[in-house]
């Protein structure tokens, strides 16, 4: 289902849509938070291909920010934009649909696989 124009908010808030794992890592357990590759692939075929230093806003930025109205505490998680390729930008689209395999590769950290369900099946 088409919610709104790119879907930004609520393509990541949806119950049960937010994918974090099998792990997560903090900037101290690496160096270069700044330059992680993101690769996002549908079913094998490339999709997104970007750095974090394409951001519109650095990590540093957006830390400060976020802290001027919500305290952040250990743990919290911050969710930024997409690099580009989204769906919605192909001519003409291509939106996601029950059993496409998203994964979703960053440098350093690893690979996120997850199957896309009918949104009446996530509910279940």
């Amino acid at each position: 289902m088409h919610h709104a124009k790119f879907n930004v908010t609520q393509g990541k808030n949806f119950e049960a849509s937010g994918s974090f794992g099998p792990w997560l890592v903090t900037a101290d357990e690496f160096d270069g938070y700044g330059e992680l590759r993101v690769r996002t692939r549908v079913n094998g075929e490339l999709r997104q291909d970007d750095t974090t230093a394409h951001l519109m806003f650095d990590f540093a930025y957006l830390i400060d920010y976020l802290s001027t109205f919500i305290t952040l505490q250990p743990g919290d998680l911050v969710v930024t934009g997409t690099p580009t390729g989204a769906g919605i930008r192909f001519d003409p689209p291509k939106f996601l649909r029950p059993g496409d395999v998203v994964e979703v590769e960053v440098s350093g950290v690893g690979v996120l696989s997850n199957t896309v369900r009918a949104e009446a099946e996530a509910a279940a």
